[in-house]
């Protein structure tokens, strides 16, 4: 099954047979269906740099012209930056052309509402009831709709980072820093060095050229950074920094070629911000617990939701969150938009390590230490999700240490470790992410819970 439908959005592989992949019939189908429910006049369409993205870019842009809307085309951009876009514009919908830290021979569309955020898991059931349905009713010739192309909308994205209350501009340039960069060949290449010169940080940017044909694998785990850590360890550079294609994600390395840690970007982030604004984080559920014991360290109160940008976002505007995102590296910082925010993350970061004038690998020690294990199961036909939840509850029913949350998928809380087993919403897999205070407790306790599925595939 390589065509997912999820609170994500729409994703899939390109290439093959209809209804079973991403394919112009489908793109149609599920871009009617966007705008039949948007039910608007103008909406935004911007695009990462993949190989399929022309051609999926023109078949979105012709579908939404013949349902008479006005397309806003800010062409290659971020997903950040095509949800700030998408308010900007006063539009009443975007579409992300992304399939985040997928393979290169996977692209999706990622579905915005007119606040620039993903939709609700309502919102996005109704649209792929519409696309099953199709009933479609497309514009008159007279009423067709038009294209429009806007290429300011990076540089208004660098402004509005630059204009954050947080974002120390001054301090970050009187430190002078130097950078590495690993943009996968994709449109953090054509935007971050435009934020870095804003910044007056020098910069080296690795697989920098916007083709699409990723140098790695994209998903910014240590196993495919070793490129740039080999040329951290070389010396030369404060920090290095890693996107992901779309730039939502962001991951730290230490001057000295060690990961700083994917999860604690976030954390980082937070600590930074909740020295200066007290108040509450939200991160989801697979995410470490430093993140809690940092925020009540500074007095606040720390929500776990379940995963999906969307369902964090929600949970943040009903705790009153300063300050949330995903252990994936996903920084969301209201004060910006809701939503992850690679260039945000960077600004708030760079702002941490000047005012306290420390290295990475320095900031990286005042942090409580927890070992993430994170680990996939590849899904078969023969699999059922919903029976090894329900095993995994019962493994763990009479255990009086452990807690059970079965809002997404199984978490097992223990007093000093943790467990999480899930299917994803991007990819046809079960996730089993496992945190302990060693790598070892951790790894063997997220095995325990794989074995489980193993034995009912």
């Amino acid at each position: 099954m390589t065509l997912i439908k999820s609170i994500s959005g729409i994703r899939g592989t390109i290439g093959g047979p209809t209804g079973d992949t991403l394919n112009p019939l489908d793109i149609v189908k599920f871009t009617t269906a966007y705008a039949t429910f948007i039910g608007g006049k103008k909406i935004v369409v911007g695009r990462d740099g993949r190989i399929s993205g022309p051609m999926v870019r023109d078949v979105v842009c012709g579908t939404l012209v013949g349902m008479g809307y006005e397309v806003i085309d800010i062409g290659l951009a971020t997903t950040p930056t095509t949800e700030l876009a998408v308010r900007w514009h006063k539009a009443d919908g975007g579409i992300i052309i992304t399939a985040s830290h997928n393979p290169t021979q996977w692209n999706a569309l990622k579905l915005l509402n007119s606040e620039g955020e993903f939709l609700t898991a309502a919102d996005g059931a109704e649209v792929l009831r519409i696309a099953e349905a199709e009933n479609f009713n497309y514009a008159p010739v007279e009423q067709l709709g038009h294209v429009v192309k806007d290429d300011t909308i990076n540089q208004q994205h660098i402004q509005s980072v630059l204009d954050l209350r947080l974002v120390d501009v001054e301090a970050i340039r009187a430190r002078k820093f130097r950078v590495c960069a690993d943009t996968i060949n994709s449109v953090g290449g054509i935007i971050l060095p435009n934020l870095f010169k804003a910044l007056g940080v020098d910069f080296e940017i690795l697989n920098g050229d916007c083709t699409g044909q990723f140098a790695h694998n994209p998903e910014p785990l240590e196993k495919n950074l070793q490129g740039i850590m080999e040329k951290m360890r070389q010396g030369g550079f404060d920090l290095g920094i890693v996107v992901d294609p779309d730039v939502d994600r962001l991951a730290f390395i230490c001057e000295d070629g060690k990961m700083f840690g994917e999860e604690y970007t976030l954390v980082s982030v937070a600590d930074y911000v909740l020295s200066h604004d007290k108040g509450n984080t939200v991160s989801n559920l697979s995410s470490t617990r430093a993140l809690r014991d940092v925020t009540e360290r500074h007095g606040g109160k720390y929500t776990a939701a379940a995963v999906g940008e969307v369902n964090v976002t929600t949970k943040m505007k009903e705790v009153g969150a300063v300050i949330g995102g995903e252990g994936n590296g996903g920084v969301i910082y209201p004060e910006s938009h809701y939503g992850r925010d690679a260039l945000v993350g960077i600004g708030l970061f760079l702002s941490s390590l000047a005012q306290k004038g420390m290295k990475v690998s320095e900031l990286r020690k005042t942090f409580p230490d927890y070992q993430i294990a994170k680990n996939r199961i590849d899904l078969t036909p023969e699999t059922d999700v919903d029976a090894i939840l329900v095993k995994v509850k019962e493994m763990f029913a009479a255990d009086p240490e452990a807690t059970v949350n079965d809002i997404d998928g199984v978490k097992i809380d223990f007093p000093t470790k943790w467990v999480h087993l899930r299917k994803s919403n991007t990819e046809p897999i079960i996730r089993v992410y496992s945190e302990a205070q060693t790598m070892d407790e951790a790894d063997a306790l997220g095995k325990r819970l794989m074995q489980v599925v193993y034995d009912m595939q």
